[in-house]
């Protein structure tokens, strides 16, 4: 913070006790001379703070009655970040509730904000178009999130209430190795210690956290992620497939999303295992990736890659006019 910023806040301060300051009791506070007191009043004014000014011997400044300085101040680039953050978040609902917990804070941040500010603001939000529509969510309770956050950071094993899909409830003992978003919803993820494996739980079907005293390590190289997303895969898709890129492993990295399958080296260059609902479309990601693959299983899958392949040529040579050499005269 430069030292005029400071000042300018420090006389807010002094503002804030209440009553009327002579610019002369201002100046001294702040060391500073008069003409600088009252350069930073305006720049008090033109942030939107209620200064008010009383001309003559014994004038100074003041607040305007009831006034509050409001627990947040942003620059207009920090309000733009904020605004549209919870505007963003309303759309693709990460929040704990529902939609309407980002809307309703949307609305105490445009509160505190400088009447100016908040009007250039609202002028963005109502013109403001968005291709994404509004995504409905399952939302996940506040407290279950933060308690099993709490329990991940410090590496406590918890207990969890859990409601399976099928209406089915139990107590599950869980190491918690990470936490995930995604498509809308949050998932919990680690060992359960009845099933001595991996699992993943889905939050808004978890009705209360336990955090008990036992601790654990997550095993090096877990990705809570990939976890996560390749076990809603392997739920909801029918074929496991496994294929070789011919491709180093930071290639494919950069290329393909973790939610598309896991990646390992491999002799020959990077396997993919995965799971797909339709082979027809594995095999077209895999062409448009551009490498030489092999595909390892299942065999359908390369019946669909020759069919494409032949689907590709006869596209390639329709309506290609053969090349005829000229016949020399003799």
């Amino acid at each position: 913070m430069t030292r005029p910023t400071a000042r300018v806040l420090a006389m807010l301060e002094l503002l804030q006790t209440g009553g009327q300051r002579t610019v002369g009791d201002l100046a001294a506070r702040l060391g500073v001379d008069e003409r600088t007191v009252r350069r930073y009043a305006e720049h008090l004014v033109d942030l939107g703070i209620p200064v008010h000014a009383q001309r003559g011997r014994y004038g100074g400044y003041r607040l305007s009655p009831g006034y509050k300085l409001p627990p947040l101040m942003f620059t207009d680039d920090e309000a733009i970040a904020v605004v549209l953050g919870l505007r963003a978040a309303e759309r693709a609902g990460p929040a704990t509730t529902d939609h309407a917990a980002a809307a309703s804070a949307l609305a105490k941040v445009s509160r505190v904000l400088p009447r100016a500010l908040g009007q250039r603001l609202d002028s963005l939000l109502s013109t403001a178009q968005f291709t994404t529509p509004v995504r409905e969510t399952a939302p996940a309770g506040a407290d279950a999130l933060l308690g099993l956050a709490s329990a991940a950071q410090a590496r406590r094993t918890v207990v969890i209430a859990y409601t399976a899909w099928d209406g089915r409830e139990s107590q599950r003992e869980l190491d918690v190795y990470g936490l995930v978003f995604h498509s809308g919803r949050w998932y919990v993820t680690g060992r359960d210690h009845g099933r001595d494996d991996l699992r993943t739980f889905r939050l808004d079907r978890i009705a209360s956290v336990e955090q008990g005293d036992s601790s654990y390590v997550v095993p090096a190289g877990f990705d809570a992620t990939t976890q996560v997303v390749t076990g809603i895969a392997a739920v909801r898709w029918s074929h496991e497939v496994a294929v070789v890129l011919r491709t180093t492993r930071a290639d494919a990295g950069a290329r393909l999303p973790r939610s598309v399958g896991r990646l390992s080296e491999h002799v020959d260059g990077v396997l993919l295992e995965t799971r797909a609902e339709h082979l027809d479309g594995m095999a077209r990601m895999l062409a448009g990736l551009g490498w030489d693959f092999e595909v390892i299983t299942p065999g359908a899958l390369r019946e669909e890659v020759l069919a494409l392949a032949d689907r590709l040529r006869v596209s390639a040579l329709r309506g290609a006019v053969p090349d005829t050499a000229a016949t020399p005269s003799t």
